[in-house]
């Protein structure tokens, strides 16, 4: 059986809960909030606001593969509340994407919990360790600073 990594993170914002949600439905911030120097690219025309079933592409650079389609479907979508966007096709086995916003004292509290299993079994695992763990690290850690700063 495949290992099962998990990514969580929480960062509350002094904002409302209307300005985080349409910050977070519409898929075309995702580029505002990943690294300037990652190789990304969304490919599909987007709409303003997210939707059940939408289907979003993108070219994702990876170290020694090149550039490689992502495509994920966003679902489970409770407005002002929560979405998932899970990776159909990608360089992952798994990738699913659980979003959560809700209000707490001081603003909202956003959520993002990650479940991924990596491709390729063990060469996979040593891949995720020499540099894919750090990676994804680096890209959470990004995130947090772009959200403080788009909601500053």
């Amino acid at each position: 059986m495949p290992k099962i990594h998990q990514i969580h993170s929480e960062l509350t914002i002094q904002t409302d809960l209307d300005s985080a949600w349409n910050f977070i439905c519409s898929p075309k911030n995702l580029d505002l909030i990943t690294p300037d120097d990652m190789v990304f690219e969304i490919v599909s025309d987007l709409p303003e606001e997210m939707h059940e079933g939408l289907l979003v592409e993108y070219r994702v650079g990876i170290p020694l593969i090149g550039k490689q389609t992502w495509l994920s479907e966003l679902k489970h979508i409770r407005k002002q509340q929560s979405f998932v966007d899970e990776q159909l096709i990608g360089p992952y086995k798994l990738w699913f994407h659980y979003h959560e916003i809700s209000e707490v004292e001081g603003g909202i509290q956003f959520v993002d919990h990650v479940n991924y299993i990596m491709p390729f079994g063990p060469l996979g695992e040593i891949a995720r360790a020499i540099y894919v763990k750090r990676e994804l690290k680096r890209i959470f850690d990004y995130r947090t600073v772009a959200m403080i700063r788009h909601f500053a």
